[in-house]
């Protein structure tokens, strides 16, 4: 599926796996001890590194020593489990800290497990292998559940569940959020032409081009229906997100698959609308969905193959809002 719901998927077969302990000793016994079980292994000597590392290596689980100066473990833990791109990866504590509260605060900031030191080899291994089949097992199903049977990228759920999320970090970030509506023009006249197996290929071919353009965890390329699809982009101002629109335009029209009965012959494009907002309380999803569909229409109505952006503030905005609005009440 989709590399931004599953940044894992389709990379080398070895898990990854990030160890974090202060202690330069502990982090060289479990490096050695997990490559030597097969593992690919990063390491951080405090939370903020593993931070860092978690959100752009994206490891399959995460073995994080408890006490550590500064960010301590459950603290790390806990700003793991509030990002997008980190939420998902299973957390093993490890820690000299074994009394009852020590435990329940731990799994209550999202771990899968809790070791105790000193560390006994062997079980950490165990352990290891458990976590790591389980999260394999949930990833699949997921991977079932979100994807598009034919294209392969993320469905509807999939990006109604994603937008909602991405909506409410953008909110407590107070960082732009944009989304793409991205229409297949004269998609008829194409299946009436070649067939609808043809039609079939033509979106997935489609569909792989807006995937390359959204290669982060906080990025989504769903289809939507039909010949419909979405993009969605995190922590993306509007003049970024225009960038982006005309570069998926570019690319689909590079693919070159012809569509003669189109008006003055031609190949298969696209039209974007492109909406982008900091979002507040005040603020609903629906209006900002709204807004990039009706931009999507006016690319189309502007004489299609091009995009159409609009963001917070602009009058047509504020019309969309005013449609909207009533619906919800």
């Amino acid at each position: 599926m989709n590399q931004a719901a599953y940044p894992n998927a389709g990379r080398h077969s070895d898990p990854s796996i990030l160890i974090v302990d202060d202690a330069p000793d502990n982090l060289g016994v479990l490096r050695r001890m997990m490559a030597g079980q097969g593992y690919q292994t990063l390491v951080a000597n405090s939370g903020p590194l593993a931070l860092s590392l978690a959100r752009r290596m994206h490891p399959d689980l995460i073995l994080l020593d408890v006490v550590m100066p500064g960010m301590d473990g459950l603290e790390t833990c806990r700003q793991l489990k509030q990002h997008a791109a980190t939420c998902d990866i299973p957390v093993i504590f490890m820690s000299a800290r074994n009394d009852t509260d020590d435990v329940v605060a731990a799994f209550e900031q999202g771990a899968v497990d809790y070791i105790p030191k000193p560390l006994r080899m062997a079980e950490v291994c165990a352990r290891v292998r458990t976590q790591l089949h389980i999260h394999t097992a949930q990833t699949a199903l997921q991977h079932a559940a979100m994807a598009d049977p034919l294209t392969k990228i993320g469905n509807r759920r999939h990006f109604d569940g994603f937008l909602e999320q991405e909506w409410q970090r953008a909110i407590r970030s107070a960082e732009p959020l944009s989304l793409l509506m991205v229409d297949v023009d004269h998609f008829k006249l194409y299946n009436d032409t070649h067939g609808h197996a043809a039609g079939d290929a033509a979106l997935c071919a489609v569909a792989k081009v807006l995937q390359q353009h959204a290669p982060r965890a906080t990025d989504l390329a769903a289809r939507y229906g039909g010949e419909e699809f979405t993009l969605l982009f995190a922590e993306t101002p509007a003049p970024s997100a225009a960038i982006l629109a005309e570069a998926v335009r570019a690319d689909v029209a590079a693919l070159g698959l012809p569509n003669p009965r189109v008006p003055g012959g031609g190949c298969v494009t696209v039209s974007i609308g492109v909406a982008t907002i900091v979002p507040t309380q005040l603020d609903d999803v629906a209006t900002f969905f709204n807004a990039a569909d009706l931009a999507m229409y006016a690319a189309k109505n502007g004489g299609r193959n091009r995009i159409h952006a609009i963001d917070k503030g602009n009058s047509t905005w504020e019309s969309v809002r005013a449609l909207v609005m009533p619906q919800l009440s």
